[in-house]
């Protein structure tokens, strides 16, 4: 036992935390407290768990679906779920956040709202981890104490960076979610040490059914402490251990079946020798959404050795066989002008047995890849009968297929991989700029590398014309950017990209039997010359490096498999033009990187494999050796929720729900007529034993609750699970139910840096609760960002809103408790008018922003500018010497718990249960209907704020000319008074402009030509005078005031009685004795003083200028 506790206390110090750390936690605790109050007081209630009108209410064929949709309107969204190895991060917390307040503002639109949620542990993860927990009991002991330190975690190597192109013609998924989350331990007790498993606990885990018991609970208790409106009647376990979801994917397998969706047939694949099956995305612990990359082998037939290679497969290979170098390319159209072939001098090949007659030089991975191909006699073996340097190979003279230059020789490239394609690269440099900067280096220091010069020397010819670089790609892109040797990486890079995307999808061939054919058709047909001649064959592998959950790296299978045909043309256009939403009634995608990233992946995917042998999981109905694999039964489960609680109490369906039913009973036509895909009729009734109001409530359900109206993930599902989702839903259901929107989220940050367990930069929901509570964690995610780019969870801001909801909790409590010291009575038309016309105008932009989904914007307005609000209201009221209004307080306190209610619901709930004494919870209230805002009230609003802040920022900056010495013409300690200078007219100069603005102007559009207006203004010479004036003028439109008013040159309010109700409140908060308030007459040189009507000439320069809206000021003793 102290080995392991030694280690988990290295493990501790390895990754000590970087997260923030907490001075005091007493307002947060009382935060808290109110928190844990209402989450159950929630639960008990069921607030969260709403039911489609019965049939009871509404008959179920009294009514359409759709027409009951209408009247009562709903909504339904929903997440990926969670995989059930381990609690959730605040990375989940983030996507949850997202159809969390999705759901709470529909709540407050007057929606029935659902937000269910289930548990995922379909797959490989769960059974590889249990299967070395198995392993590690045996070694071990059952509490791991015959450990010993020495078996410390390996260290792991970065693979050096590719040089090799990958195929520009196909879609490449960058790393995912699951890669950069890899723990890297030795051992799976160490990782479950790290999730807090306490050691004695561990071996549990190695029954993979206990995970399933285990993590579920602690999912739902975090997102519960969360305060998620989620409805848990309807969750559940995935695989066959919910026998009701097992029924519900076999189902759904048989009919995708019959809609000859899934097949049967050879195909490549990702494949874990290790585990003896596919290796698909959810089961990959490195390479999500890596596919398979197909090439065309070329056979380079020996026909002189090398001295040293000769010497090498002397005796090992037969007398009078062939040995072929094998390269592999992505371009067999450019082979008619190979000039050599590349070997990477230090790597190590071998020469393996294809038959007693055939050898090919490869490397060991590229061999491993083909034994499951078929190229090798037995699937798996590959034997290798010698083994070969690749610089001893330099020299040797090998046959070219499809070449002019029938032979050519091995000749060495330093910057051949050995981890991509067989290790061997055939040499066109016509058109790889590679290829060509390493023959130019080879022939200019052949003794150097101990060649012939000649061998590097043989013709390039023209094999494809490009628009851009004519008919040598290669060596116009070498020249172009200065490439001088292959050591120029950045810049050959580059050209490859250029030459690659150029001759794919512009070239046209000027050589060979396709020549005058655009590359793109004559690429598949030199490939086919290639295989028919028996000069080539295919081999894939994949496109990066993918390791299995189970540890293995995996390699490319050929293989027979039931799969999904994903890509089929008539179903694709389907999806296509559902994804382009071009009449609206098709997928919201919210963004245009969503969009394209769905178009991208519909236009590559294609054939899935859907089962495999190994894992969790529930039986292929017709085959079943097989299992359904992890991202084939999580497509369409979203319309399982609609029905689970009348099926099951439990997650595990031991219980049965509301229908009473038994698993059995729930035959694949009972799932057809549930979800709208076939009418009742007695057969159904007869062989299921379902009463018929059973199978209507279930009915019901689904049609009220379907389809589904927001799907949100991570952005890396689009390459898989979310097309699958909506593939799938495509092919089942009707129209009428396919997916209304998917909303893709970046991955979360975390204070600015990648979530990393290794780092220490790492927060699960849990912590972040525990830490926060959670009103802060979520006012911290909702500030975190909106769009498709990474988002930031900013520690900051979640401590600082802490403090701003415990201080402004107990500012509604004294208000509402000391009431009676407020001002009542009639409102003023200053200070009160504005305060409400503001808070009008934030409640209509709040409901704007939830309504668009911009959560960020929405908190802004919504807590941000609503406290922003009051706190001006409340400091220009004591400024001014009267009290704030009672009615308004109460009415910003109100207004104030339902703009908050959709993200800091138990903040809202306690001010509005117990400070302002409503009878029901807010989860039930309607977001708040006001008054549109006054256009002239927000002007006069901005005007004030403006004034006021111009007025400090003038004293300012007196104070500073004082501070460096300069004569400002008056004492700052002595008495002042400030002279506001305010212009009774506009100067004539702008007359001119107001008929530009007004000619631009578009009422329709509610904008400005800015391109046409400005090319005008610039024509008058008068850029640096005339622009601050246009763009207040457009301000002013854009913000809804009249448009005849400012044409006509009027102020939407009145300045002199605006500045005459400020001046109680400039004098207290500046320190001023005495505020004049003078209407400057046209030219500033005079004007009259309000109240005492007192003209006054020769007025200081300031006066000047003042423009109406705008005035000017003067500090002077008194």
């Amino acid at each position: 036992m102290a080995a392991v506790d030694a280690t988990a206390k290295a493990l501790e110090n390895a990754t000590i935390s970087k997260t923030k750390e907490l001075k005091g936690t007493e307002k947060r605790d009382s935060l808290v407290t109110i928190e844990k109050k209402y989450q159950a007081q929630w639960q008990k209630d069921g607030v969260f768990e709403p039911d489609a009108p019965s049939t009871s209410e509404v008959p179920l064929d009294s009514i359409s679906a759709d027409e009951l949709r209408k009247q009562q309107p709903k909504f339904f969204g929903t997440m990926a779920y969670p995989y059930m190895n381990g609690t959730l991060h605040a990375g989940h917390s983030f996507t949850v956040s997202k159809v969390e307040f999705t759901a709470g503002f529909a709540r407050m639109q007057g929606k029935r709202s659902l937000f269910p949620l289930g548990f995922h542990c379909t797959g490989m993860p769960i059974k590889a981890c249990a299967d070395k927990l198995i392993d590690e009991v045996k070694l071990f002991g059952q509490e791991f104490e015959r450990y010993s330190d020495e078996d410390s975690a390996p260290k792991t190597e970065t693979p050096a960076p590719s040089t090799h192109h990958e195929d520009v013609t196909k879609f490449t998924a960058k790393k995912g979610k699951a890669a950069s989350k890899v723990v890297k331990m030795k051992y799976q007790f160490q990782i479950m040490r790290a999730l807090g498993i306490p050691t004695e606990e561990i071996y549990r885990f190695a029954d993979p059914q206990y995970w399933l018991e285990y993590f579920p609970p602690l999912c739902q208790r975090d997102l519960t402490n969360f305060g998620a409106r989620i409805d848990w009647r309807r969750s559940f376990v995935t695989t066959d251990a919910n026998p009701y979801y097992d029924a519900f994917i076999r189902w759904q397998m048989n009919r995708l079946r019959e809609l000859k969706k899934i097949k049967f047939g050879k195909r490549y694949t990702i494949y874990s020798p290790k585990d003896g099956q596919p290796c698909m995305d959810h089961d990959r612990s490195e390479g999500e959404a890596v596919g398979p990359q197909e090439y065309t082998a070329l056979k380079l037939l020996v026909k002189e050795w090398a001295p040293e290679a000769e010497a090498a497969v002397k005796g090992k290979v037969p007398e009078g066989a062939e040995v072929f170098f094998v390269p592999a390319t992505l371009r067999p159209e450019t082979m008619y002008g190979q000039t050599c072939c590349f070997v990477g001098p230090k790597i190590n090949y071998g020469v393996f047995k294809v038959s007693e007659k055939e050898f090919y030089v490869i490397t060991d991975r590229a061999a491993r890849n083909m034994a499951y191909q078929g190229i090798f006699p037995q699937n798996g073996v590959y034997e290798k009968v010698a083994e070969l340097v690749g610089s001893a190979c330099v020299g040797t003279l090998v046959h070219a297929p499809l070449s002019v230059h029938k032979e050519v020789r091995i000749l060495p490239m330093e910057s051949v991989l050995p981890t991509k394609g067989t290790g061997v690269v055939t040499s066109v440099p016509s058109d790889s700029p590679d290829d060509f900067a390493t023959v130019t280096d080879l022939a200019k220091k052949a003794d150097y590398y101990g060649i012939k010069k000649e061998w590097a020397e043989l013709e390039i010819i023209p094999i494809i014309s490009t628009p851009s670089y004519g008919d040598l790609t290669a060596p116009f892109l070498v020249k172009k950017l200065k490439i001088a040797s292959p050591k120029d990486t950045k810049q050959l890079e580059e050209a490859k990209d250029l030459a690659y995307k150029e001759g794919y999808y512009q070239g046209t061939m000027v050589f060979g039997d396709f020549k005058g054919e655009k590359v793109e058709a004559a690429k598949p047909k030199v490939r086919e010359q290639l295989i028919k001649a028996k000069e080539g064959f295919a081999y894939s592998e994949p496109e990066r490096k993918v390791v299995s959950r189970s540890g293995d790296d995996c390699c490319v299978a050929l293989m027979d498999q039931w799969y999904l045909d994903y890509g089929e043309e008539s179903w694709r256009e389907v999806a296509m033009k559902h994804v382009d939403n071009a009449d609206g009634k098709g997928l919201n995608t919210f963004s245009s990187e969503t969009k394209n990233g769905f178009e991208g992946v519909l236009n590559w995917l294609n054939q899935w494999a859907c089962a495999r042998t190994y894992g969790l999981g529930s039986k292929l109905p017709w085959d079943p050796q097989f299992l359904v694999e992890s991202l084939s039964d999580s497509t369409i489960y979203m319309a399982y929720y609609t029905i689970a609680h009348y099926l099951h109490k439990d997650i595990f369906g031991k219980t049965p729900g509301l229908a009473g039913v038994k698993p059995e009973q729930m035959t694949d036509e009972v799932w057809d007529y549930v979800f709208a895909r076939r009418e009742l009729d007695d057969g159904i009734l007869k062989d299921s034993g379902i009463s018929k109001e059973a199978l209507a409530s279930m009915r019901r359900e689904f049609e009220y609750w379907y389809p589904l109206d927001l799907r949100v993930s991570g952005k890396d599902l689009i390459p898989n699970h979310l097309t699958f989702f909506l593939y799938i839903h495509l092919a089942i259901f009707p129209p009428e139910y396919w997916p209304k929107a998917v909303r893709a989220n970046g991955h979360l940050l975390l204070n600015g840096e990648k979530m990393s367990k290794s780092t220490g930069n790492f927060m699960t929901l849990d912590e972040m609760v525990r830490k926060y509570g959670a009103d802060a964690s979520r006012i911290a995610l909702a500030d975190a960002g909106d769009g498709v780019a990474d988002a930031n969870f900013e520690e900051d801001v979640a401590d600082n809103n802490v403090l701003r909801l415990f201080t402004l909790r107990e500012w509604c409590e004294e208000q509402v408790k000391d009431q009676a010291n407020l001002r009542s009575g009639e409102k003023n038309d200053f200070l009160d008018a504005l305060f409400e016309n503001e808070m009008n105008s934030i409640v209509r932009e709040a409901k704007g922003h939830y309504e668009d989904t911009n959560y960020k914007l929405a908190l802004k307005s919504a807590l941000y500018d609503f406290t922003g609000a009051r706190d001006f209201y409340r400091e220009a009221s004591v400024a001014a010497g009267i009290k704030m209004h009672k009615d308004l307080i109460l009415q910003y306190i109100e207004l104030q718990a339902l703009l908050l209610a959709v993200i800091a619901p138990h903040w809202s709930e306690y001010i509005w249960l117990e400070v302002l004494n409503k009878p029901s919870t807010i989860q039930n209230a309607l977001f708040p209907e006001v008054p549109a805002a006054i256009p002239s009230l927000t002007a006069a609003r901005e005007y004030v704020r403006a004034t006021a802040s111009n007025i400090t920022s003038a004293e300012a900056a007196q104070q500073k000319k004082k501070a460096k010495g300069k004569d400002i013409g008056y004492d700052l300690k002595k008495p002042k008074k400030l002279s506001i200078f305010a212009a009774a007219k506009f100067p004539a100069w702008q007359e001119k402009y107001i008929d530009l603005v007004r000619e631009a102007w578009n009422p329709e559009t509610n904008s400005v030509n800015d391109k046409e207006l400005n090319g005008k203004i610039s024509k008058m010479g008068e850029m640096k005078k005339a622009m601050p004036f246009v763009q207040m003028l457009k301000k002013r439109l854009v913000g809804g005031e009249k448009p005849e008013m400012i044409f006509e040159r009027k102020l939407g309010f009145d300045e002199i009685k605006t500045l005459g109700n400020m001046v109680p409140g400039l004098k207290k908060a500046a320190g001023l004795t005495e505020v004049d308030i003078v209407e400057v007459a046209e030219g500033g040189k005079s004007g009259k003083v309000v109240g005492s009507g007192e003209v006054k000439e020769g007025l200081p320069q300031p006066a000047e200028g003042a423009v109406p809206g705008v005035p000017t000021f003067h500090f002077e003793n008194v």
